[in-house]
Order: C-alpha cells, then sequence, then structure tokens
C-alpha cells in the first residue's frame, strides 16, 4: 500500500513539474534579450475595427496560412500532423489568456518577420505578408483571447 501512495505522489510531482515546464516554455520571449525592450514598445497602428479583423482573418486563413498549424480555432496543432514532425515546442494556442497576456503586438510582429528561433515558426514578413498584413493578422489573433 506504501508503495502505491508512493508511486501516486510521484507521479504527481512529475506531472507538476511538467506541466510547469510547459507553461514556462510558451510564456518565454522569442525575442533577443538586446532588442526585447524596444520591441515590447510597438504599438499596433491599424484599429481593431470589424473591418481590419475581418481583413486579418482572411489573411489567417489564406495567404499566411496560419490555420495550418495553429488551427482555424487558434487553438493549436490541428489534425492530421504530427507533433513528433516538428522542431520545438508545438504551435501557440491563441486562446490562452496567459500567452496573450505575456506577449505584445510588437513581439509577435518581431515574430512574423524573423520566425520564433527553436520553433518551425518561419519569418513571413516580407516574403509572404506586408508588414500592413501582418499587423491586420495580428488583431484577429487577438480575439481569440477574448472567446
Amino acid at each position: 500500500m506504501r508503495w502505491i501512495i508512493s508511486s501516486i505522489c510521484v507521479a504527481g510531482i512529475w506531472y507538476s513539474v511538467m506541466s510547469w515546464g510547459a507553461d514556462a516554455e510558451i510564456l518565454r520571449p522569442r525575442v533577443p534579450a538586446g532588442q526585447i525592450e524596444a520591441v515590447r514598445q510597438m504599438a499596433n497602428p491599424l484599429p481593431a475595427s470589424p473591418d481590419i479583423i475581418a481583413k486579418g482573418k482572411t489573411l489567417f486563413e489564406g495567404k499566411a496560412f496560419c490555420r495550418v498549424c495553429h488551427g482555424a480555432d487558434g487553438t493549436g496543432l490541428v489534425q492530421g500532423i504530427e507533433p513528433d514532425s516538428l522542431k520545438g515546442p508545438l504551435p501557440r494556442n491563441f486562446t490562452d489568456p496567459a500567452w496573450q497576456a505575456a506577449r505584445t503586438d510588437g513581439e509577435l510582429l518581431w515574430i512574423l518577420k524573423n520566425g520564433s528561433p527553436g520553433t518551425a515558426m518561419a519569418s513571413f514578413v516580407p516574403a509572404i505578408l506586408t508588414e500592413e498584413e501582418a499587423w491586420q493578422i495580428l488583431r484577429y489573433v487577438r480575439t481569440f483571447g477574448t472567446q
């Protein structure tokens, strides 16, 4: 009986440590330390209007193909992609309130321009998107935090 209780305690501690590590990874800034403060000061120049958000959604689901990894609902990896096929952590869950609060729009724009080191997230600006289109997508991504 003592062995069973000990095993359950060890499993609980292991699960807690692993869960904490995953959260810490998700919240770790992707922008280099020497650039983070300037990037965090950048504000989205576009209003959070229905028109801008609709344009962002169209880009998210089409030209930028964000939904391929982040899903149409913004929760992260979609069916059909094996987690082991990706380098680094899984795609971000845009509906996670902690993630939404931790990342500024400036940081997200930096990721769209430079990719996310240590992950499968590539750069999209300027190769695929204009900077204005990236800002539109970010207005749409922010709507996932209100769902």
